[in-house]
């Protein structure tokens, strides 16, 4: 069930002051219009540590309205600290409905995972971005990736997936897969594991992605062709979790966390995301 609560007094709602909120919505608007490209944005300061989201904190409190349903994640979970602190946060100052379950939500802020239960048209997703850049790997210069992008000049990125292959016979890359948007752009998904990627191709919800550090917003709108760098010969794959379950739902089709028990060295695995979890646990029971 959503629960909902009044906000404290004293706090322009959702903190943010009207006019920092016009212009996130401008520079997302920019972002939805021109898929993968990234928006610089004059990042405000807020009660939150940099690096503990508060990029896509700013998306969220410019998007938020009395009437959402607010779900906030951190690595799939709803309990984890970052998750928790940045609910805490966006209720004190909105008095929003807050929700655990993926499909009640309209607005869900997460950090380096996509829901595991498909995401509506009427839902919004936005994410926390450390790193925008995916050319950070091969260019140092700002100014230069800038130039490579305006050019669509991608290619010391592909040979940097060659070298890969060669040395260690497969794209090592794991999280912050690079993936080409709309056959224009390239984007940094944020950390988000390979098993997730599939999920922005072509997807009903939008999507938004917020750095505050470094100052970026960017977007995936619905349904824009979302493809994984990958040759021919080296296809692009997600993590193998054949032969494992959930140790707690049984599920066999989720991205699996591992678990090391200290005592016994025994390995078990559960899914990340835990509302799913919890779901299907509550219909096998």
């Amino acid at each position: 069930m959503a629960q909902r609560t009044r906000y404290k007094r004293g706090y322009n709602f959702a903190f943010l002051d009207e006019s920092s909120k016009k212009e996130l919505r401008r520079a997302m608007l920019k972002a939805v219009a021109i898929p993968g490209y990234q928006v610089p944005f004059a990042s405000r300061e807020l009660p939150l540590a940099q690096g503990w989201g508060t990029g896509g904190l700013q998306l969220t409190m410019a998007l938020i309205g009395p009437e959402d349903i607010l779900k906030v994640i951190d690595q799939g979970s709803d309990d984890v600290v970052n998750a928790v602190n940045i609910r805490k946060l966006l209720v004190q100052t909105t008095g929003v409905a807050t929700t655990e379950d993926t499909q009640r939500a309209t607005l869900i802020q997460t950090r380096h995972r996509i829901p595991e239960e498909p995401l509506c048209s009427w839902q919004i997703l936005v994410f926390q971005v450390p790193y925008p850049e995916p050319l950070r790997l091969v260019e140092p210069s700002e100014a230069k990736t800038r130039e490579m992008h305006a050019e669509a000049d991608y290619s010391r990125l592909w040979v940097h997936l060659y070298e890969d292959i060669v040395r260690w016979g497969e794209i090592t890359i794991g999280a912050q897969y690079p993936v080409m948007v709309n056959g224009r752009y390239l984007m940094d998904p944020s950390p988000i594991p390979r098993w997730d990627i599939p999920r922005l191709h072509m997807a009903d919800h939008l999507n938004l992605f917020g750095a505050g550090r470094e100052k970026r917003i960017y977007a995936v709108p619905p349904y824009t062709k979302v493809e994984p760098l990958e040759f021919e010969d080296y296809p692009f794959r997600v993590e193998d979790f054949r032969g494992k379950s959930c140790a707690a739902c049984g599920s066999t089709s989720t991205f699996l966390d591992e678990l090391l028990e200290e005592t016994t060295g025994k390995r078990t695995y559960t899914c990340s995301d835990t509302s799913y979890c919890a779901k299907k646990r509550a219909a096998r029971d």
